[in-house]
């Protein structure tokens, strides 16, 4: 019976790897979609058979995007920690749900904004059914990230604090990608970032230490501790290639740079905390 049980979690394991590599195929054809067509329309007019291939794919490849990687993620959590993860993804999609009707309604926290058709169904006419389950899928590995960066014995305010940054971090090439390069949403109040109003960044940043803090509250470090943290940074760098990608085919390099210097922030952080952490540790033992 051991052994059939080990076997289990072996095939659900490689199961979870070949999702995350196919995850990865279909974000490389959607920005190579992206960088042939959506950034060169003289080809659809060279081409017109084309355009109405690119205008379907354009809608699929958005909308299965975010599918799938919902997929991949629920597989993953389905093997390492069972069943334990749905009550926080019920959480986390109400809140995000929340905020982003708030944000389409009265236009906070994010500034004044509103989706267009192209992902789909909305929540009363105005959020995707999609975009609290992207919200979700980020803020996991965003979580479980921060919890690697930190040293052990870190508090919990501390790993919230972080992983709302790494979440944010994200939002830093989305945004240009998803309301500039493309339109996906439109901003009522143009910004200085790429069109997008600061007042976004404060947004995000508050979308995610409500999600972090759901998290904690949820005690869901007793199960995203036990997660491999490697496939969730392939995980989240998976996600991330895409509006990245995007964004360097369409020349927007700055954005990138800005993005991952953001991370890089994140890690360095991280970094600083731990002597101090350790110095605290070894006062508390001295003490005591």
């Amino acid at each position: 019976m051991r052994g059939t049980g080990h076997g289990e979690a072996g095939a659900g394991t490689r199961a979870a790897r070949y999702a995350l590599w196919l995850l990865y195929a279909f974000t490389a054809m959607a920005i190579a979609g992206y960088a042939s067509f959506g950034t060169h329309p003289e080809l659809l007019a060279r081409y017109p058979d084309s355009a109405g291939f690119y205008g379907v794919a354009f809608l699929f490849f958005s909308r299965v995007q975010i599918l799938l990687a919902g997929a991949a993620l629920a597989l993953f959590l389905g093997v390492h920690a069972g069943r334990r993860w749905l009550g926080a993804f019920a959480a986390l999609y109400a809140i995000s749900l929340s905020s982003e009707l708030l944000g389409t309604t009265v236009g906070l926290p994010f500034g004044p904004y509103a989706y267009t058709a192209a992902l789909g169904p909305r929540w009363f006419g105005h959020v995707p059914l999609l975009i609290p389950l992207s919200w979700f899928f980020m803020a996991v590995p965003s979580y479980a990230l921060s919890r690697r960066l930190l040293p052990i014995g870190s508090r919990t305010w501390e790993r919230v604090l972080l992983a709302s940054f790494v979440l944010l971090s994200w939002d830093l090439s989305l945004d240009p990608a998803m309301s500039h390069a493309t339109r996906y949403w439109e901003w009522g109040t143009p910004g200085p970032y790429y069109g997008m109003p600061l007042l976004n960044l404060f947004g995000w940043y508050a979308t995610g230490l409500a999600l972090m803090g759901a998290l904690a509250a949820l005690r869901a470090d007793g199960w995203i501790a036990r997660l491999p943290t490697g496939w969730l940074a392939g995980f989240y760098a998976a996600n991330l290639l895409l509006p990245v990608g995007m964004i360097l085919a369409r020349g927007l390099w700055p954005a990138a740079l800005v993005t991952l210097a953001a991370l890089g922030a994140a890690a360095l952080l991280a970094r600083l905390r731990a002597p101090r952490r350790r110095a605290s540790l070894a006062a508390a033992e001295a003490a005591a």
